[in-house]
């Protein structure tokens, strides 16, 4: 269904992976990709939602450190995601975020939606860029609660995810009270991902229809 294509941006162009629905377009969403890049899992995730009605993108942000990055899920992988990640920083990632958006704006209202680091991502994109916004386990935005979403937010958590323990998750709550938070029961970090270890296809289908309802409400 997808197809890759290349999207301009304020530090140059990137690579990334588009996915068109079949029938008049409900909307607009930029899928950012967690610390392994836009691999198989981001793809389908694109064709997913594009199944749904929404164009989607997922900009490769990684293009600017280490083009075209795809990376599994083992301990190397998340190693040398992280390092890349870091390298980039949330600024280029939001440097390619804006580039998808401006070319999705003129003819779509635009959201955006993302997975662990591409979950912090995707807050920042609300409060930098005032973007609806979705966040799947965003783990590094305690840091950055002092920011104030200037648009519709959701934000989606596991349970049992040992990296974001149930004191951080209140720390969104205090900080984000017009926030839609959800927090699924017996999840962990990933949960989302057939790909990995923690998937939970129940929490998965829960945080999806939650998700699609957001996008109809929003994208309207």
């Amino acid at each position: 269904m997808g197809q890759s294509i290349s999207i301009n941006t304020r530090h140059g162009r990137i690579s990334g992976y588009q996915a068109r629905p079949h029938i008049t377009p409900r909307g607009a969403l930029i899928l950012v990709h967690e610390i392994f890049g836009v691999n198989h899992y981001i793809r389908a995730q694109a064709d997913r939602f594009a199944n749904y009605g929404y164009i989607t993108v997922a900009p490769s942000l990684f293009d600017r450190v280490q083009p075209r990055t795809e990376l599994g899920y083992d301990e190397a992988s998340v190693a040398k995601g992280r390092a890349i990640a870091d390298e980039v920083g949330f600024n280029g990632a939001l440097d390619g975020v804006r580039g998808a958006y401006d070319m999705l704006e003129a003819e779509n209202r635009v959201a955006v939606l993302g997975y662990c680091w591409g979950g912090s991502v995707a807050f920042l994109a609300n409060t930098r860029l005032g973007l609806p916004a979705i966040s799947y386990y965003g783990g590094r935005t305690v840091p950055l609660l002092g920011e104030r979403p200037k648009a519709p937010l959701m934000l989606h958590f596991g349970e049992d995810d040992p990296l974001i323990p149930p004191e951080d998750v209140q720390k969104h709550r205090d900080a984000l009270s017009a926030a839609e938070i959800h927090v699924w029961p017996g999840a962990g970090h990933g949960f989302d991902c057939d790909q990995r270890p923690d998937y939970n296809a129940h929490a998965s289908q829960q945080a999806l229809q939650r998700t699609l309802m957001f996008l109809q409400k929003n994208l309207r």
